[in-house]
């Protein structure tokens, strides 16, 4: 009789995160193939107009490297708390949503972390399966840029991925570069649920003349081409850079004379409108 080989303790965190994942209704990963697209803004966006409309969120920070969104929900310096159990506590940040972030386990939050694949990789089986995500309407998911070690492990620990928002600027750069997340995505079985365009013009406080700073139209064109929904474009505004400096992204996000808070709003909408679809069907 052949003896059973016993379990890997990553196939136990994959158990964990299985009965973890059924209390949270869905599961969304950021993603960008490329770096400065304002990936983390849009991500902790998402997760602050969802927690203005009464949804129970949480957001969680996958950038090993270089993690910004406690930074963005104001909360950095903070800790995360093990209760008596092992498990990981989230902070609950000012905009009432629940952050886990590897920054929150440093002494230092300017401490960086010098790590290789295998321990970036432990680092996320761990906080699926250790933190007390408890009942959520929302996990977002903020993955660093490129389609590496950190969004393979995600879509690898949650199976069950509700689908993907796919950042981009509107560059023709960006257009080459994200597209291979789109195509990661597609490779991994990961529902694409639109594309965000990001920084997409600026119109002058002064003069009221409007700029295409990056380029124009490449977020429509990459969704045609992929056949998804385009999301919208969220135009540049200082207000916004200066709230994200402040730690006070909360603060603003339900100011609807912001352009780019309306097309945030708009963008949420499309969002939850396609969950609310697929679970319908």
């Amino acid at each position: 009789m052949t003896a059973k080989t016993p379990a890997s303790p990553i196939d136990m965190m994959k158990e964990i995160i299985r009965k973890r994942m059924e209390s949270i209704q869905n599961r969304i990963a950021v993603i960008s193939g490329k770096g400065g697209v304002g990936k983390s803004f849009i991500s902790s966006a998402i997760a602050l107009i969802l927690s203005k409309r009464g949804k129970r969120v949480a957001i969680l920070d996958a950038d090993i490297h270089g993690p910004s969104i406690p930074k963005i929900m104001g909360i950095r310096g903070s800790m995360l708390y093990v209760n008596p159990e092992g498990e990981l506590i989230p902070v609950v940040s000012p905009g009432k949503v629940a952050v886990v972030s590897i920054e929150l386990l440093l002494t230092d939050p300017d401490l960086p972390v010098i790590w290789r694949g295998p321990l970036k990789t432990r680092a996320i089986y761990e906080f699926l399966s250790r933190v007390l995500w408890g009942e959520l309407d929302y996990l977002v998911i903020d993955l660093p840029p490129g389609t590496g070690d950190e969004p393979l492990t995600i879509a690898q620990a949650i199976p069950s991925l509700s689908g993907a928002v796919i950042v981009t600027a509107p560059s023709d750069l960006s257009r080459v570069v994200v597209r291979k997340a789109a195509m990661f995505c597609r490779e991994l079985g990961v529902k694409i649920l639109g594309i965000v365009e990001n920084m997409s013009e600026f119109t002058c406080p002064v003069c009221g003349t409007t700029h295409k700073l990056f380029g124009s139209g490449v977020g429509m064109e990459m969704a045609k081409e992929l056949g998804v929904e385009f999301l919208g474009s969220v135009p540049l505004d200082p207000r916004i850079s200066e709230a994200i400096d402040r730690g006070e992204l909360h603060k603003i996000i339900d100011d609807e004379n912001i352009p780019a808070v309306r097309a945030l709003n708009e963008i949420v909408s499309r969002i939850e409108a396609q969950l609310e679809q697929s679970r319908s069907s």
